[in-house]
């Protein structure tokens, strides 16, 4: 069982303002008694649509139910439910969702956002959540650009108890993750997960910078960095599309962490990261205290939607 693995009820309390919202609006749509006809299948499209799944998976869903219906697989409004969560578990192939890992010392999982995502959050408990399981970790603050941001990440590698490489603000990131490197190599530990700047995905200088980062990990420690982890803020909806194609430019992003689905009624945008990227949703975030992490699991994440 993976270290990161929470309960599905955990999970569909963490996800109580998605699920009431999605579940307020199909029940509009899906009065009792209510006949499968056009209009309501228009109106269904709609919903999902203002729910974040994605305009594409939303037609396919819609073309879906139609063939169903002409088949006589579904009679009525009460069947549609269950049919939207048998089809939407399958629109996700089994995969390897953990953490990937190197087979020596460190596994280094390069981490990026932009400012506001909740990527520090998200790194403190991906930290806190390794070194409760008894693994040696460093954190990397690269986020140099931003006081704060050293500052925070500070605060964080004290509360968990981990260890941090940085250096004084608006010194040059790429010479912290190269101090961290050699720190994690002469020290044995487990895990390096560095923090990068928080950098708009428009900007593209910022972006190269972010690049050169990945270039000087990948000189100093064979094969690294092992995981790049994108932190997209669950709140951002459609945008958050925008922003992983733009870091995936970049730095070749293996994983998708989902920052915030506690406190947004948009969890929808999880379906749409499937339908339009070829990038795994690793980790959803949950809440805010360091243990509030758990690894995506499509089947319970389906279930938790609609509960």
């Amino acid at each position: 069982m993976s270290i990161f693995s929470k309960t599905l009820d955990y999970v569909k309390d963490r996800l109580g303002k998605t699920r009431d919202k999605i579940s307020s609006s199909i029940s509009a749509v899906l009065t009792l008694g209510r006949k499968i006809d056009d209009e309501l299948l228009d109106e269904l499209e709609e919903t999902l649509i203002s729910d974040d799944i994605g305009v594409e998976t939303t037609d396919k869903l819609i073309s879906e139910l139609r063939d169903a219906y002409k088949a006589k697989k579904i009679v009525n409004s009460e069947d549609i439910v269950p049919f939207l969560k048998e089809h939407m578990k399958g629109y996700w192939p089994h995969v390897n969702r953990q953490l990937k890992t190197s087979t020596s010392r460190p596994t280094v999982i390069l981490v990026a956002g932009v400012n506001g995502s909740g990527k520090t959050t998200s790194i403190a408990k991906l930290a806190y959540t390794l070194s409760r399981n008894n693994e040696n970790v460093i954190v990397a603050a690269c986020d140099t650009f931003r006081a704060a941001a050293v500052e925070q990440l500070s605060i964080w590698a004290e509360r968990i108890g981990v260890q941090i490489v940085k250096h004084k603000s608006g010194s040059d990131p790429a010479a912290v993750a190269y101090d961290a490197c050699e720190a994690a190599v002469a020290r044995g530990v487990d895990y390096l997960i560095l923090d990068t700047a928080g950098r708009l995905h428009t900007q593209k200088d910022l972006m190269r910078e972010l690049t050169k980062i990945r270039d000087v990990v990948a000189k100093k420690i064979p094969e690294a960095p092992h995981e790049v982890l994108l932190v997209l803020d669950g709140t951002t909806g459609q945008n958050a599309i925008a922003q992983a194609k733009m870091f995936t430019e970049a730095i070749d992003v293996t994983g998708i962490f989902l920052a915030k689905l506690d406190g947004t009624a948009r969890g929808g945008i999880v379906v749409a990261i499937k339908d339009q990227l070829d990038i795994p949703v690793k980790f959803v975030g949950l809440g805010e205290k360091p243990d509030a992490i758990a690894e995506f699991d499509p089947d319970e994440f389906v279930e938790a939607l609609f509960g």
